[in-house]
């Protein structure tokens, strides 16, 4: 039986030049960074040299960049960190609707601090409306997070307008609030990632998405923000990341960042034309289905599409015995019975919600893999439907196949 993975938006493989980039610092150069010795030193000079080829890659500069354990931990670094750091001046939170729950959780924290969240939504496609969030800004907004695409139905948010109109604001009103943290795990390898051009003061990556090392990541701090470290206990990375650092996962996120960057455009180029055709063929084939999300302003490698009467859990397990592995949302809930958060903010009803399935192609994705699951999803949706009691009422104005046209 085929095995065919299309769920790197939960995370990928680790790339072969990634490992052997890694290798030394494993068993050869294994000295602690904060050591005194020459071994120590030697591990030091490696990551500092990792801490400037990230930092080159994101026009900043090294001491703005710190290491820490992917994405996550950076997520919660930068908006507890930032809203903790900065309460004198005030206590209110802007963020969409659609974050990634390592953003959403940390604010809801915040909420139970005495901070004020607002929560911005999203057009049909999962898009942010940058006026949306303009108007919600008041003089006492500390933090604006928002993330550069979104992980569930790919939606790439206009993260450098966004910006624009923060900066904006901040000149207007003669303050260097509000700080804007972007999350861009899932941007990493698709978008322009120049700090300066985005106006970001934060910005979240992490190497488990770009087929660098699980349990690795960094975060950009703009020089000048302050952070409230989430742990205590040593001085690594400037005092705001405490702990022994791991040379060897630095290493391996930093050559997979640069990998995926330099290799980004044809790469990309690539995805595109084999996501629009595996659009086209399942809702060609398979009636009842409708796709989530832009049909062009995506990420180039995201397919999410809901199908009528079909749970998105059932599709996933009988894919599994197929062969093909794909998810029903974000990794992280996978557990969670509730419809996706990402799906009813784009206006899904529960139902449509419920029968999502989400596909994310890799670099080793063919077309001869995309014909194998469109020979057998139309099977498992068959054959689910008709063990469904009554099947899902579903609002057919939901579901279409014609692909939704694309933006100008």
């Amino acid at each position: 039986m085929r095995k065919i993975y299309l769920d790197h938006a939960a995370t990928t493989c680790v790339d072969p030049r990634v490992k052997r980039a890694m290798e030394p610092y494993y068993n050869r150069i294994f000295g602690n960074a904060s050591s005194f010795h020459s071994l120590g030193k030697l591990a030091e000079n490696v990551m500092e040299q990792a801490r400037r080829d990230v930092a080159e890659i994101l026009n900043c500069r090294a001491r703005e960049i710190i290491f820490c354990s992917g994405g996550t931990e950076s997520d919660n670094l930068a908006v507890l960190g930032a809203a903790r750091a900065h309460k004198d001046f005030g206590n209110h939170i802007i963020c969409s609707k659609i974050e990634h729950h390592a953003v959403l959780e940390p604010v809801y924290h915040l909420e139970k601090e005495g901070f004020k969240a607002t929560y911005i939504g999203v057009d049909e496609f999962g898009v942010v409306d940058p006026e949306e969030i303009r108007k919600k800004l008041t003089p006492k907004t500390t933090l604006v997070s928002i993330m550069m695409a979104n992980n569930e139905i790919g939606a790439i948010q206009p993260i450098e307008e966004i910006g624009r109109m923060v900066l904006k604001w901040r000149k207007e009103h003669k303050t260097k609030y509000p700080i804007f943290h972007c999350d861009a795990c899932q941007a990493a390898g698709v978008k322009d990632l120049n700090v300066e051009k985005l106006h970001v003061d934060l910005l979240t990556l992490n190497g488990g998405k770009i087929y660098g090392p699980k349990g690795a990541g960094a975060l950009y701090i703009r020089e000048g923000v302050k952070l409230e470290p989430l742990m205590y206990g040593g001085g690594q990375e400037r005092g705001r990341r405490p702990g022994t650092e791991n040379v060897a996962a630095i290493v391996g996120f930093s050559q997979a960042l640069e990998i995926a960057q330099k290799e980004k455009d044809r790469e990309n180029k690539r995805l595109i034309k084999l996501r629009d055709y595996f659009i086209e063929q399942i809702l060609q084939k398979i009636p009842k289905s409708r796709l989530n999300g832009h049909a062009g302003e995506r990420l180039p490698n995201n397919v999410n599409v809901s199908i009528s009467g079909v749970e998105g859990e059932a599709m996933v397990l009988y894919l599994d015995a197929k062969g093909v592995y794909a998810s029903s949302g974000s990794a992280c809930t996978s557990r969670v019975l509730e419809p996706s958060h990402v799906l009813l903010a784009c206006g899904l009803s529960k139902e449509a919600a419920h029968s999502s399935v989400r596909f994310t192609l890799g670099r080793k994705t063919t077309k001869a893999d995309l014909d194998y699951v469109l020979q057998v999803l139309p099977g498992i949706v068959k054959k689910l439907r008709e063990v469904s009691a009554a099947g899902v009422k579903i609002n057919k104005s939901e579901y279409c196949r014609v692909l939704p046209k694309r933006r100008k």
